[in-house]
């Protein structure tokens, strides 16, 4: 299958790619820059130039593939609600390119939407989820002909991480603390990005139309364990800190590591056969690369 991949060059995406690759699917990568293109042409596959705001891009990219994977995503959260439009104008691009076709659009979500596959909130009494309507307008594609499915994400993590965990160090190093909010007890799903990847390839292969599948590997680590480990690495003190300081202290973290970002994937285990392999959270982030400040971004 020809797969046209958004966000082909990132911390996901790079991981799906090499995982269309390694099973014997052509890949078509959304790039952006030289450079993107370039690490992008170094795996084996083709490079198509755009953006996710580029709306002819995306146009072309799906029109000549068999499939489309889309993991792409502005991530700059001093300007979250342009990006999160800019998504949902991307997966309304792919729909309608794809509208009567048959051909399959595995789309990115988030684990906010719900804890099991078969949740939907109700965007109209939880305002909070800005993303949904971008999940919602894939998932109702299925009834214009397109094999449309959904890959909820928790915190994703792995080598070369530049999200949420390394915000959390950042910030501990800065203010010489390490600290959770309230008795640290919400928790986060998480799920290491090689045991994503194959998930993405699974919806595109065989997911029915208008599927849900969660990327859930811990069902959800509590938040005073992930600060206590990076105090632990950095050598600084852990407290804890009132909720209504998570602006103050976390900046546009506070919302998400006061969060209770809980998962489940049973049913995406049992309906495809998914079996994540890959180290923990904890222990991933237990290691070197992690606290290295070189890491590349």
């Amino acid at each position: 299958m020809r797969v046209f991949v958004t966000g082909a060059t990132g911390f996901v995406g790079g991981a799906v790619v090499r995982e269309l690759l390694d099973s014997g699917h052509q890949v078509l990568g959304l790039a952006r820059s030289d450079a993107s293109a370039d690490r992008l042409a170094a795996t084996g596959a083709e490079v198509h130039r755009g953006s996710l705001e580029d709306l002819d891009a995306l146009r072309a990219g799906a029109s000549a593939s068999d499939g489309v994977i889309h993991t792409g995503f502005i991530h700059d959260f001093s300007n979250y609600a342009a990006c999160v439009a800019t998504d949902l104008r991307a997966v309304e691009t792919l729909t309608e390119t794809l509208a009567g076709s048959g051909r399959p659009l595995v789309i990115t979500s988030v684990m906010s939407h719900g804890r099991t596959e078969e949740d939907v909130p109700d965007p109209t009494t939880h305002p909070e989820l800005v993303r949904l309507p971008a999940e919602l307008t894939a998932l109702t594609a299925a009834a214009r002909g397109v094999r449309s499915s959904a890959v909820r994400l928790p915190q994703v993590h792995g080598e070369g991480d530049h999200a949420f965990v390394p915000g959390l160090i950042d910030i501990a190093r800065a203010k010489n603390v390490s600290a959770y909010l309230g008795e640290g007890t919400n928790r986060w799903a998480a799920v290491h990005r090689d045991d994503a990847a194959p998930l993405y390839r699974l919806a595109l292969e065989s997911a029915p139309a208008g599927s849900v599948l969660h990327a859930v590997a811990d069902e959800g680590v509590p938040a005073r364990e992930i600060a206590e480990l990076i105090g632990k690495r950095l050598g600084l003190p852990v407290t804890s800190l009132p909720v209504e300081e998570a602006g103050a202290h976390f900046g546009w973290l506070g919302h998400f590591f006061s969060s209770d970002l809980l998962g489940t994937s049973t049913l995406t285990r049992k309906r495809f056969g998914w079996t994540p392999t890959r180290i923990g959270l904890l222990a991933d982030v237990d290691h070197d690369y992690y606290f290295n400040v070189n890491q590349p971004s």
